[in-house]
């Protein structure tokens, strides 16, 4: 198997090679380039694109044929291939959708690679499976002896007639242990035989099934995404429908064309918990499930989705991020819902925006894809404006469901009392949403009971030892965690610095404490939390959405994971705890994110025929972001936030590049980022700030420092970057990440 360690026995002879004939190989590691690798005698030149194993170091790793001459070391040091495998060779599209995702990001091409063959076992053949098969004695047995057969054994031999199969599915057709087939194997009635591997069945979705009755604006929408399928070739469609307008029905009309012209879908979703709706909702329409990918999934099922997603069998594909690297041979249409969400970045390893990835991988396979949202990103808006994206408006709710009325509640006028957090009217609200018969929905982005827990006596704070953040106290489990690096600990009895006793205090709300002041204060009100520590996966998410939506449930308290694809016919009642939460803080989108999430949470009031309201409690009712909510003013808000963001210079107006350094060594940490200073470009259109300590200065145990580039559009960021590094060498200890197009800066 690949990346085991192994000794050299095996390898082909290098006597036996012909440097002559040499091949590039680009391995699934972090190297820029390929390598060189000679072909055996006697083995065919594996063409561009081949899987194929060779050796590294002492190891056996698969790679993939690259295009291109190779380098030609000096002779005597080019190694032998190994093997070619019989896997279908790695598309020209998916390889320069590597080529160019490396260069986009300034990450390693093996790296990116790596990400193309998440389960390397998939590459190899289903080995054969060991069988059970009636024998010419087990037939004369069964037509001669039929009086003097048990009758288990009568009725094994009649299921082998519909052919082999393992002994433990021909012992439950014929309903007894499997010691009676291993009694007829030593008579020799029945034997073992090695078959090929069945390959899982998939279900392929109907695309001729009718689906429910649109409306106008959908059929209208629907008819331009389908003749965008029909057209062909490359073009980006941004659905923009207002939050219950119908957007998913609507592109899956885009979805039945496309695969009404046999070719595959995918579909990225940015949160797991939300695919489980989403699957109901396409198997009521298409009467199958289609295959899925992301991390819930087990390493089983996602080494048959790779094959039948290589092989064509799956149709449609709806996963995460990762998605988009998996090898479609036919891949007709790219959906992209809830394209605003941050999900879709991914900040470690190879840095990139799942949603500039997904309109690369479409533009370099000639194909439409399709943006949706209810919130669309800036990015997005501005590529709307410039004619680059095309726009489909979905502006009305679907059937006679009208958007919620949004009030602010301003806190500072407010007396929650000692230890409450939920302002009088919104109380009231509650009350008046529970004596109707109806559904309430309490969001704060805030995992556990409390954020900070903190000594009376001495003022010890609780810090996770790995990283600089407090620990958050989960009461449900007992236990402090860090949410950063993982770091776990018993919530103590004593203060560990003063050794004093029932001094600790938690300072601050989280969606426990939260559901412990609904309870004080309506004892008969059934809540239930809805957070991601409580979610093992999309099933139970799935579970405890369909229990709120049959109201098993009163009041739904819960995170960001409520905010969006979710409909409760029956939650007329929203209200946002701490909208102030997530403008703190130096995020250049801070603000266009809160109106994402709040308008989406508010979303989820009066989606059916009940009127909706939204209850949003800040500090600073004044504030852009509140007053666009209040007014419903999209469009203003996001006109206001582009013109600022164009005098700063800043995305989508401006480039930015984020350069981390980090290393177990604050020293080191530092060493290394003066050095990436001293030698930073001196440019017109560009500037380089830092290096100073990252916000979260130690992250899992190792010192951070950052330093931030701010370029015009019209620089070529990647080649300032890619010559700044050229010219410092890091000590080995010292990490450097890059992050091109920065969402976190933290």
């Amino acid at each position: 198997m690949p990346d085991d360690p192994a000794s050299t026995t095996g390898f082909p002879d290098p006597a036996q090679t012909d440097d002559a004939r040499r091949v590039p190989v680009l391995l699934p590691v972090p190297l820029a380039t390929p390598l060189d690798y000679a072909v055996p005698a006697g083995m065919a030149a594996p063409a561009p694109g081949a899987f194929v194993v060779v050796p590294l170091g002492p190891r056996r790793i698969v790679g993939v044929v690259w295009d291109g001459d190779s380098g030609a070391p000096p002779p005597g040091r080019v190694k032998p291939l190994i093997e070619i495998l019989p896997t279908p060779p790695m598309r020209p599209e998916l390889r320069r959708f590597v080529e160019r995702v490396a260069a986009y990001t300034l990450a390693a091409s093996g790296a990116v690679l790596r990400m193309t063959m998440r389960v390397v076992e998939a590459l190899w053949p289903e080995a054969p499976r060991l069988a059970c098969a009636i024998t010419e004695a087990g037939r004369a047995a069964l037509a001669d002896l039929p009086r003097r057969l048990t009758p288990a054994r009568a009725r094994v031999l009649d299921a082998l007639h519909d052919g082999a199969a393992p002994m433990a599915e021909i012992a439950r057709r014929a309903g007894c242990g499997s010691g009676v087939v291993r009694g007829l194997v030593e008579l020799g009635w029945v034997a073992e035989t090695k078959v090929p591997a069945r390959l899982r069945d998939i279900a392929a979705p109907d695309w001729n099934a009718p689906g429910p009755a649109l409306s106008p604006d959908q059929a209208a929408a629907a008819r331009k995404l389908v003749a965008a399928i029909e057209s062909g070739g490359f073009g980006v469609t941004v659905l923009d429908g207002v939050t219950g307008s119908g957007k998913t029905e609507t592109y899956f009309a885009a979805i039945a064309a496309a695969l009404a012209a046999g070719r595959q879908v995918l579909v990225l979703l940015p949160e797991i918990a939300l695919s489980a709706q989403w699957l109901d909702r396409f198997r009521r329409r298409f009467g199958a499930a289609p295959a899925e990918w992301h991390s819930d999934v087990s390493q089983t099922q996602r080494r048959d989705t790779w094959r039948a997603v290589s092989d064509g069998r799956a149709r449609l594909v709806v996963g995460a991020r990762s998605a988009l690297f998996l090898p479609f041979p036919e891949l007709g249409l790219i959906v992209v819902d809830e394209e605003h969400d941050a999900s879709y970045k991914q900040d470690d390893g190879v840095c990139y925006q799942a949603r500039d990835m997904a309109v690369l991988r479409a533009s370099l396979a000639q194909i439409p894809i399709v943006l949706v949202s209810a919130t669309p990103s800036l990015e997005t808006m501005v590529n709307v404006g410039r004619g680059r994206y095309r726009r489909v408006a979905l502006p009305r709710r679907h059937a006679a469901a009208m958007l919620p009325k949004v009030v602010l509640i301003d806190m500072r006028q407010q007396h929650c009392g000692p230890g409450h957090f939920l302002s009088p009217p919104l109380v009231d609200a509650l009350a008046e949403t529970l004596e109707a018969g109806e559904q309430s929905l309490l969001f704060l982005n805030r995992r556990g009971y409390a954020p900070l827990t903190l000594c009376r006596a001495c003022g010890h704070r609780f810090q996770c030892p790995n990283c600089t953040a407090w620990l958050v106290e989960h009461r449900l489990t007992r236990r402090l965690l860090c949410h950063h690096c993982g770091y776990a600990a018993p919530v103590p009895a004593f203060c560990p610095e003063c050794l004093a006793a029932g001094t600790l205090a938690p300072c601050g709300p989280g969606v426990e404490r939260l559901q412990e002041e609904v309870a004080a204060r309506f004892p008969g009100a059934r809540t239930a939390l809805m957070v991601s520590d409580l979610l093992p996966g999309p099933r139970a998410a799935g579970e405890l959405a369909a229990a709120m939506a049959a109201h098993r449930f009163d009041v739904l308290i819960g995170t960001q994971i409520v905010a969006k694809g979710h409909h409760f016919p029956m939650l007329t009642l929203v209200g946002v705890v701490d909208a102030d939460l997530g403008l703190s803080g130096g995020d250049l989108r801070a603000a266009e994110r809160t109106y994402q999430l709040l308008h989406q949470v508010g979303g989820r009031a009066g989606r059916a025929e009940r009127a909706g309201r939204v209850l949003i409690q800040t500090y600073m009712p004044e504030q852009p972001v509140m007053q666009a909510l209040a007014g419903g003013d999209r469009d203003r808000f996001f006109a206001a936030e582009a013109a600022a963001r164009r005098e700063a210079g800043l995305p989508p107006f401006g480039r930015l590049a984020a350069l981390i350094v980090s290393a177990g060594d604050a020293e080191a940490a530092d060493f290394a980022a003066r050095a990436l200073g001293r030698a930073a470009p001196q440019l017109p259109g560009v500037e380089i700030f830092g290096p100073a300590p990252a916000p979260l200065s130690v992250l899992r145990g190792r010192h951070r420092r950052r330093l931030l580039v701010k370029a015009a559009r019209e620089v070529n960021l990647q080649a300032v970057v890619r010559n700044w590094l050229a010219r410092v060498k890091l000590a080995g200890a010292v990490r450097l990440q890059v992050d091109i197009d920065p969402y976190s800066f933290l």
